[in-house]
């Protein structure tokens, strides 16, 4: 069997388990490509969407093979910056509002004071 019959079948075996666990929770499944299916839902909202999956085989590259534990970390890696930078900034603006609220405070007690 060649790579690529590998892992068409490969693709194909996880797509059916993907199939049989949202059958399995009563989900309407709808096969829209060769390894995609879609799975129609309400949102918050209420609007009728859907939600798509794609099942696919990775490669990599010709230089490197696919390697998903790389990949992990360096999301984990990138979210943990994301949320520190984000966590940084709400900081930051907190901080901003309490000096603003300082000097507003002191700007009314001067006014206060010119005025009396």
């Amino acid at each position: 069997m060649s790579k690529k019959q590998t892992n068409d079948a490969l693709r194909q075996e996880f797509f059916a388990k993907v199939v049989e666990y949202f059958k399995s929770i009563d989900e309407d499944v709808l096969r829209v490509g060769t390894a995609t299916l879609a799975i129609p839902c309400v949102d918050a909202d209420g609007d009728d969407s859907f939600v798509e999956i794609v099942v696919k085989v990775p490669t990599g590259s010709k230089d490197e093979a696919y390697d998903g534990y790389a990949l992990a970390e360096d999301y984990a890696i990138k979210a943990k910056e994301k949320e520190e930078k984000a966590a940084e900034a709400e900081r930051k603006k907190k901080e901003k509002i309490a000096r603003d609220e300082a000097k507003r405070k002191q700007l009314a007690e001067s006014k206060a004071k010119h005025n009396a």
